[in-house]
């Protein structure tokens, strides 16, 4: 809450917190979930009711099976729900895969006139989620993580990737500090359509900040129509 007060974020904004910030990332799906106590999703709506802001922060949720979903959830600053998206791509090499389900379809909401398409971790290194996506209509994708340090420089190159390919800005906020089994060094980031790193953090506890325009995003996509050649490919599949 102290780095949210001391950011300040304006009115209106979009603020974007890391995967699984209220508990750190676990497979203890039962020691986690916010599925009966609610706790992490009132704060979300607490914080984006007083600040009047939009809040996208990442949780855990069960399904009907009793396994887990890692989720993002995003709150309008009327504190009302508007998106939850959960995790497409869990993370078998680390065994999320044992206690995760994952996602089965993108979310989109809109804000400010930019529609927004809310991505976790491992999926930035899956462009056909991104690509999806942006064939509804994402003009911006968030990413939460909890991306550790052996891997960082993948974080980056990832994220300008997914903002080059789709012509779209994308703002990645990831985890600090240290758990039993890594290290998490930050380095969130805010990427324009064309791949420049507009905004970037560090190794500590920080708020970074950019302003996006969906212009931009309009001008530029009309201007070298790249995305439309996508369709090329999608007729041969379907000859």
């Amino acid at each position: 809450m102290r780095l949210i007060d001391r950011a300040a974020p304006p009115p209106g904004s979009l603020l974007l917190l890391p995967e699984m910030f209220a508990t750190g990332f676990s497979m203890n799906v039962d020691a986690i979930s916010d599925s009966e106590s609610h706790e992490t999703q009132d704060f979300l709506a607490e914080v984006a009711r007083d600040r009047e802001v939009y809040v996208a922060g990442g949780l855990v949720s069960r399904n009907g099976k009793g396994r887990g979903l890692n989720e993002c959830v995003v709150y309008d600053p009327y504190g009302e729900e508007i998106a939850r998206y959960a995790k497409m791509r869990t993370f078998t090499p680390g065994g999320e895969s044992d206690h995760y389900d994952p996602g089965t379809s993108i979310a989109l909401f809109e804000w400010q006139g930019v529609t927004v398409a809310p991505f976790i971790c491992y999926d930035l290194r899956f462009p056909e989620l991104f690509r999806e996506a942006t064939r509804h209509g994402a003009t911006l994708f968030t990413v939460m993580a909890s991306w550790p340090a052996p891997r960082i420089e993948h974080w980056t190159v990832l994220a300008r990737a997914r903002a080059i390919e789709n012509q779209a800005y994308l703002a990645a906020c990831n985890r600090c500090g240290d758990d039993p089994t890594s290290s998490y060094p930050g380095r969130s980031l805010i990427v324009d359509p064309l791949g420049k790193v507009i905004a970037e953090g560090s190794g500590e506890e920080c708020a970074v900040r950019a302003e996006v325009d969906s212009a931009v995003v309009a001008t530029y996509r009309t201007k070298l129509p790249f995305l439309g050649d996508d369709r090329q490919k999608r007729r041969l599949a379907a000859v």
